[in-house]
């Protein structure tokens, strides 16, 4: 790692870069290796560095952010701008499509659309949505609870007021199974340096907490990497499954979290090399 190197991280204006944050990970590696990490939180204030890596937790990178990291010499992530499902999923289906097998419900904005509101002043429709929860049908929602994404037998299930919910999408379902359980696919990666895992669960919505088998060092999908390009990744994780023989991308994350477990260290210590791959020590001001 370059000593002199300086590494900025932007964040959204009402983000705290929480521990749970790989990235917060990866920064206090860099620290000890000898770069200097600063956080930016929000575009108030402009600080030199060598490279930018935009870490704002939101489905859309809003314009006055990208403006701002145009000011950097290198830019991580600077071309993610989108990724809504309606940008990234290839699994979308409307009321008129032909589609008849089951089918899983969304929020079109990622992890539910939580982080935009935690993030985001609320809009005088919203305010008024949060006044009426529990008098209105989730089908009229403007967010959702991740790890309950509803899932239906056939799009002839899906709420009729869904399918004009613009916070809504509606997916194929196409969960990867082995037996008895699901199974998800995680990748994550910072230039050319990554980790891999197999999670088997018998939840249908798999997560780290209902994982009952865990396996790592899995090949990525030729496939799966011209789509990372295809996107402008340079860090961040990827969901998916191989259904068939195919490879489904479930879901796509420049702001990755990681357990305070041995293996997210690990994770952290191989993730933190990748900037080394992507801007090299001699591009430091060094």
């Amino acid at each position: 790692m370059h000593a002199t190197r300086k590494i900025a991280i932007l964040t959204h204006a009402h983000d705290n870069f929480a521990d749970y944050y790989l990235l917060n990970r990866i920064a206090d590696i860099w620290r000890a290796s000898g770069s200097e990490v600063v956080v930016l939180k929000g575009t108030g204030h402009f600080e030199p560095a060598d490279v930018l890596i935009v870490h704002v937790n939101l489905t859309v990178i809003p314009g006055e952010y990208r403006a701002f990291a145009a000011r950097y010499p290198v830019v991580i992530n600077g071309l993610v701008r989108d990724i809504s499902k309606r940008s990234i999923s290839a699994n979308l289906i409307n009321r008129r499509d032909s589609y008849t097998g089951p089918v899983i419900v969304k929020t079109n904005r990622n992890y539910g659309g939580q982080p935009e509101r935690l993030f985001l002043p609320p809009t005088i429709p919203r305010r008024i949505m949060n006044k009426m929860q529990g008098l209105l049908p989730w089908s009229m929602a403007d967010h959702l609870t991740v790890d309950a994404y509803p899932i239906l037998a056939s799009p002839r299930d899906v709420p009729r007021l869904v399918w004009f919910n613009p916070h809504l999408v509606v997916e194929k379902y196409l969960p990867e199974r082995e037996g008895e359980y699901y199974a998800l696919r995680l990748w994550v990666f910072f230039g050319e340096k990554e980790a891999s895992f197999r999670l088997l669960s018998r939840n249908s919505i798999v997560k780290a907490g209902n994982t009952v088998h865990r396996e790592s060092g899995l090949d990525i999908p030729d496939a799966l990497r011209v789509l990372r390009k295809k996107l402008g990744f340079d860090y961040g994780k990827f969901d998916y499954g191989l259904v068939d023989g195919q490879c489904v991308l479930y879901d796509t994350n420049r702001t990755p979290s990681v357990s305070s477990s041995e293996t997210g260290t690990l994770v952290a210590t191989e993730l933190a090399k990748g900037l080394e791959t992507v801007v090299p020590a001699s591009a430091g001001r060094g």
